[in-house]
């Protein structure tokens, strides 16, 4: 009998070559040996903490205290739109139950529930202080 189910005519009805075993794998050329111990390492940029003016987006370095102001705009930073908890679909505009609404937002309070609004960003760019020099530029072309 054949091995076929159903036993229909067809372009299966010639014989087929047999194919390897499932557990027969075969052999690889031998490779270059492997030196390291585990998956590879990503060369992943780091992360870091920084607080941003909300108005132009000035990286603030200082600590952000009741009378501080953007050092690039002038626009104070003790204020609704700085703080961690605003939120412009939550009500009176803040996460933290408040009883009056504070407004407007973009203008100095005493608010006590203020938190400066930090994010992490990636750190894409060179720590050095000042663009190199062009000279320096060239000779590290031919180092």
């Amino acid at each position: 009998m054949s091995e076929r189910k159903y036993r229909q005519r067809g372009y299966q009805d010639e014989s087929r070559p047999q194919r390897p075993a499932q557990g027969h794998q075969p052999e690889r050329a031998p490779g270059p040996p492997r030196d390291r111990v585990g998956p590879r390492t990503y060369n992943m940029p780091g992360y870091r903490e920084v607080a941003r003016c909300a108005r132009c987006g000035h990286i603030i370095t200082a600590e952000i205290t009741a009378e501080s102001c953007c050092p690039k705009c002038g626009t104070d930073l003790h204020a609704c739109v700085q703080c961690m908890h605003f939120d412009t679909g939550q009500r009176f505009q803040c996460v933290q139950t408040i009883a009056a609404r504070v407004s407007p937002k973009d203008v100095r309070n005493a608010c006590a529930l203020f938190e400066p609004q930090r994010r992490f960003e990636r750190e894409t760019g060179s720590t050095t202080s000042g663009p190199p020099s062009a000279r320096q530029a060239f000779d590290d072309l031919f180092k």
